[in-house]
């Protein structure tokens, strides 16, 4: 789990209901008319905007933000500099029977070893991590989609309870549902953009590049050790990429 939304999560909407008994109970806040036309409508315009497929497939990209975890780079490139060793001693060959747990890093491995010229591998390695980008980029945006509808909706929410209230004017008993709906319609969708959609879209963003960092230190790794290089260097190479904090005590 990722620690840092869990926190997020969790403190955020703990400062919202804290608040919310503080001052009033919470039934107070619970409005099913508002919440149906808030929650119900930003899922009907998601479903309008994106394929049925993507809209089911949405809440297991959403579990990325607090169930991912990014890819560590640094074991990446201590594996890559591991690999270059053993090509330098034993030939390209003895690849086969490296243990590797990075699926990006065995297909290129895989590849090389199959008998693939470079530049395929690379351009093979480079078409697969855009192919990543562009589904991790249309997951996000949904809920960026999703963030931007919501306070609309709320907005909807809040003519429709102040048109029912002006109609009301006469009924003292009927302003207070009417007002209701018209007030909690805007705090609903704003919560719904604010502190879930827009939060987990950005966090998807950043698991998208630090994916695909990764899989551009690989192939960086495996260009270089497709042509012989030093493992030493090959490593060192790669943890230039890195920022200082992110790399080893030694390279520091």
């Amino acid at each position: 789990m990722d620690i840092a939304s869990a926190i997020g999560f969790v403190l955020g909407m703990g400062l919202v209901l804290v608040t919310i008994i503080m001052g009033s109970p919470l039934s107070a806040f619970f409005n099913v008319p508002g919440l149906a036309i808030v929650v119900g409508g930003t899922f009907a315009t998601v479903f309008m905007a994106e394929g049925i497929k993507q809209v089911i497939g949405a809440g297991k990209v959403g579990a990325q933000a607090f169930f991912g975890s990014a890819p560590n780079v640094n074991e990446t490139i201590a594996k890559i500099a591991e690999l270059a060793v053993v090509v330098r001693k034993e030939g390209l060959l003895a690849l086969e029977n490296q243990e590797i747990n990075d699926p990006f890093l065995a297909k290129g491995v895989r590849l090389a070893v199959d008998g693939i010229p470079p530049e395929e591998v690379e351009a093979t390695l480079a078409g697969e991590m855009a192919t990543m980008k562009d589904r991790h980029k249309r997951g996000s945006q949904l809920y960026k989609f999703a963030g931007a509808n919501a306070p609309a909706m709320g907005m909807i929410g809040t003519l429709i309870g102040l048109v029912q209230m002006l109609q009301s004017l006469d009924d003292p008993a009927a302003i207070g549902p009417a007002m209701a709906v018209a007030l909690l319609t805007t705090f609903y969708g704003a919560v719904m953009a604010f502190m879930m959609f827009g939060p987990m879209a950005e966090k998807l963003d950043r698991r998208s590049e630090e994916e695909a960092e990764n899989m551009k230190v690989v192939i960086i790794g495996l260009e270089s050790i497709l042509k012989g290089e030093n493992g030493r260097i090959v490593k060192e190479k790669l943890e230039g990429r890195l920022p200082p904090s992110l790399r080893t005590e030694e390279e520091n």
